[in-house]
């Protein structure tokens, strides 16, 4: 598994304010869960080594199966890397009985201060081959424009 998907995206909010997102658990439940999807975290432990357990919820599990069942996709993230205001890097891996969705993916959100926003890159190494590349980084675009209203107080 050495393939590697990646989104950015600009954000009007200072780097700070992004990391506070993406370190509060009210938070992700929030803005994390691509469109067509929502999420639920299990418990949260917030500091490096530690980590959250995150349900994802098809709205229409139609066209889109989940991994873990057909209308979810479960994922335990621990937390590797925490630079407050710069990075957050999170090692995740999918609850599935399908071994091609097996293994740990890195995920690195990258801050970069840019103007009054702040740039926000999300790097996936490691993606298992199940995941389809072009839904991945879509899903985490979707991801990044939740973010971006969430923080902008835009819908």
């Amino acid at each position: 598994m050495d393939r590697t998907d990646r989104a950015s995206r600009m954000i009007a909010a200072p780097p700070a304010n992004v990391y506070d997102a993406l370190m509060d658990r009210e938070s992700l439940e929030a803005w994390l869960p691509p469109d067509g999807m929502r999420g639920r975290v299990e418990w949260w432990d917030p500091r490096p080594g530690g980590g959250f357990r995150m349900v994802l919820t098809y709205l229409d599990p139609t066209d889109s199966p989940g991994k873990t069942s057909d209308a979810t996709d479960v994922v335990d993230v621990g937390f590797a890397e925490l630079v407050p205001a710069e990075r957050v890097v999170q090692r995740a891996v999918f609850e599935a009985d399908d071994p091609s969705f097996a293994g740990t993916m890195t995920m690195t959100w990258q801050l970069a201060a840019a103007g009054d926003g702040t740039e926000v890159t999300v790097t996936a190494t490691d993606v298992p081959p199940g995941i389809d590349q072009a839904d991945h980084e879509t899903g985490i675009a979707s991801s990044l424009a939740n973010l971006a209203s969430y923080l902008e107080g835009t819908d």
